[in-house]
């Protein structure tokens, strides 16, 4: 029996061994710290229920004496005698209904709670009128005012009837709109027939208390829960009241949460939160306390932390024991295992860890060291290749367009000297010399987009004063752009292009317009001009990127792609696209750096 047992792990590696042993000691401390953490979490929980359950019984009674402050009031409202007097038989004069609008008006702004504050209850009053005998008063009736509304027909609220047919009990509601000329503005209110005493028959109107959600709320907010939520709400689960700003809105309570009889209280709890629901079926409510477990659990009991501490010991020992071992046997293949996974081909290789033996670990250690160290060499001698044949693209691109650039400002000089004598000269010489200090730039292939830019200016001008050209030229660079590196003459061809196939013939009306920005880590570099002619973006699109070009088509545009991408990768580079209000922008992506060569 013994030797079925022991044959499995036999079979298994040392490491494996090593891990099913920690695990054989770790594990009846991890069944004991389990269920100790369960029994304290559900003693936990059913403490802390059985107080909210009180908690909320208290609350209940708190907020229906709120209420029945309420009805108290709007009983003495309703028993005013001036209010009594209203009627609608039209028998009284205009001054006589003015003088009781206005005293109704005072009476109900008396007992408006919070009005000069803007967040207390509001007592309106609202009478149908059919005959208009009342047209004088508003009838716009706002969530925040207390007064006395009429109303036709056609703009009876439509929660009139429903109220009337209460027949004087007072009953708590929410509306959407007070009536269909009213502000869309949501509120709970306390509805209430006004019956006329007097007479003993007939209904007079209806009082509305307005913003009910800010007094009932004082009283919820009254109450502390850790986190939780509190909600007063009608037999449909509608929020009347809350804490959390959801009035209107319709709660899930979770299952086994029925009505039950009145002044009735459940709890529920599951494995998220524990529910408290007090159902009172003579008002037609519920307050349902709503507690995340999480926040009862974060305050740990003594026993919790005992068993922590436990199985934290325990846990050290048996770490003790299986370090040792590990230490003995596993060391050496560790560390190589480290070194293989942090190695990558071309970093620095440290030298190799000496061991007092000869075995089969010293040997494979040795030989991984030497095998990293000859890929390497390697790959400094392939990158050294891919440099030098870099350089060489770059020299014969270079080669290219200098002359060509050369070319052209020697004949620009040469054709103003004959047409017009020496008066310019020296300037375009000076412009000249700018230009070719600036190709030179002692040796290095990137320069900073400031002196970049003043090539450009600089090539701007000589043109200017060649043809006598009257194009603007506006400049919109970005300071945080200028100490950004950029191939030399990248922009003098793009904004050549843009004057010979774009401005030239344009007189005063040519634009060009150079803008640099910083976005999302790159520098964008945009040259845009109002030509009219029209361009083949498509052609322009095949010269850049067509492995084999048609040399009669130029080099131009494509030489400076290819640069851009040869220093800086395939993600960089030019292009070319329409604009808005006519004409071409070109654009020149770069990498945000400022590191000179």
């Amino acid at each position: 029996m013994l030797s079925m047992l022991v044959k499995p792990i036999v079979r298994l590696s040392v490491k494996q061994q090593l891990i099913l042993l920690f695990l054989i000691m770790i594990t009846p401390i991890l069944i004991l710290n389990s269920y100790g953490n369960y029994k304290a979490e559900e003693i936990l929980k059913r403490h802390v229920t059985n107080a909210y359950v009180e908690l909320n019984k208290q609350n209940f009674a708190i907020i229906n004496r709120d209420i029945d402050t309420v009805n108290k009031i709007t009983t003495t409202v309703i028993q005013n005698p001036v209010l009594q007097q209203l009627n609608m038989s039209g028998n009284d004069t205009v001054l006589e209904r003015v003088e009781r609008y206005e005293t109704i008006e005072k009476l109900l702004g008396s007992y408006s709670q919070g009005a000069e504050r803007g967040d207390g209850i509001y007592y309106s009053l609202y009478v149908y009128d059919p005959d208009n005998y009342y047209f004088f008063a508003p009838n716009f009736p706002q969530v925040k005012k207390a007064g006395v509304y009429f109303f036709s027909k056609e703009e009876q609220p439509y929660w009139f009837e429903q109220v009337v047919q209460q027949k004087g009990r007072g009953t708590l509601m929410f509306t959407e709109k007070l009536s269909p000329q009213a502000e869309d503005l949501k509120t709970l209110t306390y509805v209430r027939a006004v019956n006329n005493i007097y007479r003993g028959e007939g209904t007079l109107g209806v009082l509305v208390v307005t913003k009910m959600e800010s007094k009932i709320g004082e009283s919820l907010r009254s109450i502390s829960l850790p986190d939780g939520e509190i909600y007063l709400t009608d037999m449909g689960n509608r929020v009347l009241a809350s804490t959390t700003n959801s009035t209107g809105e319709v709660i899930v309570l979770p299952d086994g949460s029925e009505a039950g009889d009145p002044e009735g209280t459940e709890d529920i709890i599951t494995d998220d939160f524990i529910y408290v629901v007090n159902n009172n079926h003579a008002f037609e409510q519920k307050l349902v306390y709503k507690v995340p477990v999480k926040s009862l659990l974060q305050q740990q009991n003594e026993m919790k932390r005992v068993i922590q501490y436990i199985t934290v010991a325990y846990a050290l020992f048996g770490l003790i024991i299986i370090t040792y071992f590990w230490r003995s046997l596993m060391t050496p293949l560790q560390k190589l295992a480290f070194f293989v996974r942090k190695y990558e081909p071309g970093n620095r290789v440290p030298e190799t860890p000496r061991r007092g033996s000869n075995d089969e670990v010293s040997v494979l250690i040795n030989a991984t060291y030497d095998m990293a160290r000859r890929l390497n060499s390697l790959i400094m001698y392939k990158y050294q290749m891919e440099l030098k044949q870099k350089e060489s693209q770059l020299q014969l691109l270079y080669q290219q367009i200098n002359p060509h650039l050369l070319y052209n400002t020697l004949e620009s000089i040469y054709w103003k000297s004959s047409l017009e004598g020496n008066v310019e000269s020296a300037e375009m010489i000076k412009e000249l010399s700018k230009l070719m200090k600036i190709s030179l730039s002692r040796g290095r292939e990137l320069i900073t987009l400031e002196e970049e830019l003043e090539h450009a200016g600089a090539y701007i001008k000589l043109q200017q004063h060649r043809h006598d050209y009257v194009f603007a030229v506006i400049w919109n660079i970005a300071p945080g752009t200028t100490r950004n590196l950029i191939p030399k003459i990248t922009l003098q061809p793009l904004i050549e292009n843009a004057i010979i196939h774009g401005v030239k013939h344009m007189e005063e009306d040519g634009e060009i317009i150079i803008t640099s920005v910083l976005e999302d880590g790159r520098i964008r570099i945009t040259i845009e001009d109002n030509g009219y002619k029209q361009v083949d973006y498509k052609a322009i699109e095949q010269i850049l990127n067509d492995d084999s070009p048609n040399p009669v088509n130029g080099y131009g545009i494509r030489n400076i792609h290819q640069r851009v991408q040869l220093h800086f990768g395939g993600d960089y580079g030019i292009s070319y696209r329409p604009r808005e209000c006519g004409g071409t922008i070109v654009s020149v992506i770069l990498p945000k750096s400022e590191t000179i060569e």
